[in-house]
């Protein structure tokens, strides 16, 4: 039976979905470090984790049974993609599942930050009736700037929109503007004219530092700061000293460089005890609707590439839709991507007597990816001709 280990409190969605498929689950609440991580992998073919583990080449040398990992979020930066695509092990994660939940999250920022909530409230808890009009805005007619127009940040657009928000955006990739919104040039030109600015990056290492005391100092006197994205990507010190001189009005800070490995740990961050300040424990995307959607997801791509060598939507490897075997099994080749090994695997084929009823081939960079049905038995001498061959990442037999 094959084995799966699901770390970080995983939606019980994602057990039931693998248990279902014949898989036997171990689940484990907080993360794992490099060692523990080493030694929990022995005889596990499937690894399921959230954004606290750190998936590492030192990890994945010494994992031989491992051959996928599911990221339960968004953000991959956590694995060492390259590495697992090197040694076969497929990776998915959930792109799309929790957008909603972190766009609804920086809409109730926003408001509640321009409406002095976090101070109004913290004033009310201390036995202080503080009924002021003063820096209290609606968010209405104000200008919006988004730094990262991806998933989160074309949906959050629509709905700024929506709520009489004008909308510029900044991205280095070319981008389709929704509705009204309008694209800047330069991360400078939307700093000019945002009243709010709102970071939805992802985490490639080109975007440490991105947000540094230079851009704070750019920003308009009184602007809003969010950053739902990933917590490097700001120089929080810096931020603070924009808070206390007051050129920023107020900040929601959902990530941060460094962070608790499990719930109950003890937090520090320079930004505790600022008046308007929302802190929260990145639970950006943490609704129980998005949990349930990213354990449906993840789960069934990990369950599907298992049981059938579909890599659809995998971060690292070929992209090949498959269904179930059409012969009698399946035979998944992950192989370094040169010329001549589909020919070469088919003429391996050919020796052994071995039948084709079905081919598919994919490339993606350095990594190719061919899945063929075949309309007997494998014999082992045809796995070991494949297994031997120079170009071989990893050969799969399926049923």
């Amino acid at each position: 039976m094959p084995r799966a280990l699901l770390l970080e409190n995983l939606h019980p969605a994602a057990t039931e979905i693998l248990t279902a498929a014949g898989i036997e689950v171990t689940n484990h609440t907080g993360a794992m470090d490099e060692d523990e991580l080493v030694s929990a992998l022995r005889g596990v073919e499937i690894l399921g984790i959230r954004s606290k583990t750190n998936v590492t080449e030192r990890v994945l040398a010494q994992a031989d049974d491992l051959v996928s990992v599911g990221a339960f979020c968004i953000g991959t930066n956590q694995i060492d993609l390259a590495a697992a695509a090197r040694r076969g092990v497929a990776t998915f994660n959930a792109p799309f599942s929790n957008t909603r939940s972190v766009v609804e999250i920086a809409i109730a920022d926003m408001i509640a930050l321009t409406r002095r909530q976090p101070e109004f409230n913290r004033s009310m808890h201390d036995g202080v009736w503080n009924k002021s009009a003063t820096g209290a805005h609606e968010i209405r007619g104000r200008t919006l700037g988004i730094v990262g127009y991806g998933n989160i940040g074309t949906q959050l657009s629509v709905l700024a929109e929506n709520l009489g928000m004008s909308v510029v955006f900044y991205d280095t990739a070319e981008k389709l503007a929704l509705g009204n919104a309008r694209r800047l040039a330069s991360l400078d030109e939307l700093l000019d004219v945002a009243d709010i600015v709102t970071l939805h990056v992802d985490g490639r290492g080109g975007n440490a530092g991105l947000f540094g005391a230079e851009q704070i100092a750019r920003m308009k006197p009184g602007a809003v700061f969010l950053n739902l994205s990933r917590g490097f990507v700001v120089d929080v010190p810096a931020l603070r000293t924009a808070l206390e001189s007051g050129h920023l009005a107020g900040a929601a800070i959902d990530v941060f460089p460094t962070e608790p490995k499990k719930r109950g740990d003890a937090f520090e961050s320079e930004l505790r005890g600022l008046a308007n300040v929302i802190l929260t424990p990145h639970t950006g995307g943490s609704t129980e609707e998005a949990q349930e959607a990213i354990g449906h997801f993840v789960a069934n791509k990990l369950k599907d590439y298992l049981g059938t060598g579909s890599t659809t939507l995998s971060v690292n490897v070929p992209n090949i839709a498959l269904e179930r075997t059409s012969g009698v099994r399946r035979l998944a080749h992950l192989h370094r991507n040169t010329p001549g090994v589909l020919a070469a695997v088919n003429a391996t084929l050919a020796e052994h007597g071995t039948n084709i009823e079905g081919q598919l081939l994919a490339t993606r960079g350095d990594l190719g990816y061919v899945v063929t049905d075949v309309g007997t038995d494998l014999e082992p001498a045809v796995v070991d001709a494949l297994r031997a061959m120079d170009q071989t990442v990893r050969v799969r037999v399926l049923d």
